[in-house]
């Protein structure tokens, strides 16, 4: 890596899981990153430890997702630290489970408000910050194909971001800046596991034809695609990366 990098990207949700899988991979590929966190301030400072450790740039950033105050902190943040904002990867989510039945109106609000506002905050955040030439990457889910009973919340908010991408990719016609999403099958992280049986993570494992979980790292190599020089004519697009899972 060069003392300074030619590019930059934010990756939120970058603490943990997927999301500091990429912001990883991403300082391996040579880009500057910002580590945005909402709550876990010793995880965020790991992974940036980690990236300086291997010769790269880093900072962290707290925000909330759903704020949009605190998102424009975290752009300024970044330009004011690297200069310049090349690609950012919005990977940050949760994901509570509850019956429609139930009317868990709490949990929808939270899902909704971190998934969906939260992606359509930092989606416009990048569409006025991002340089020509750069990526914007929201996440979905392969999970949407399912229709999982519990799911309902997570499937709604997840639906609506794979709408905005298309949306959005139009909106910037002409400023050569790709808009697409990843929709990961089940990975191997703490989002994933976080309130299952094991008797339901065997059965989700099996699923896909690979008849396996996916890895972090795996995701973050499809976003590694989508943010270089090979993903340049893929735009508009939902990458299901799942193992064949949907």
């Amino acid at each position: 890596m060069t003392d300074t990098p030619k590019k930059t990207a934010i990756v939120t949700g970058a603490s943990g899981g997927i999301g500091q899988a990429v912001a990883l991979r991403l300082a391996g590929d040579g880009f500057a990153v910002a580590v945005h966190y909402s709550g876990n301030a010793a995880k965020a400072d790991a992974t940036v430890g980690e990236i300086k450790a291997a010769g790269g740039r880093a900072i962290a950033v707290k925000a909330d997702v759903a704020d949009p105050a605190d998102v424009a902190h975290l752009f300024k943040a970044t330009r004011d630290a690297f200069g310049t904002i090349d690609v950012v990867v919005n990977s940050a989510g949760i994901m509570p489970l509850t019956p429609i039945v139930e009317g868990g109106i709490a949990a929808f609000d939270q899902v909704i408000a971190t998934n969906l506002r939260g992606t359509f905050i930092v989606l416009a955040e990048a569409a006025k910050h991002v340089s020509a030439g750069g990526r914007i990457i929201a996440f979905s889910t392969s999970v949407i194909a399912k229709s999982f009973p519990t799911y309902g919340p997570y499937i709604a908010s997840k639906a609506g971001v794979e709408g905005l991408v298309h949306v959005l990719a139009n909106e910037l016609r002409g400023r050569n800046i790709t808009v697409n999403a990843v929709a990961p099958g089940p990975v191997a992280t703490d989002l994933f596991f976080n309130g299952k049986t094991d008797e339901l993570i065997a059965q989700l494992t099996k699923l896909a034809p690979l008849e396996r979980l996916g890895q972090p790292e795996e995701i973050a190599g499809v976003v590694s695609f989508l943010a270089g020089p090979d993903g340049g004519w893929v735009n508009a697009q939902v990458l299901r990366a799942n193992g064949g899972y949907a």
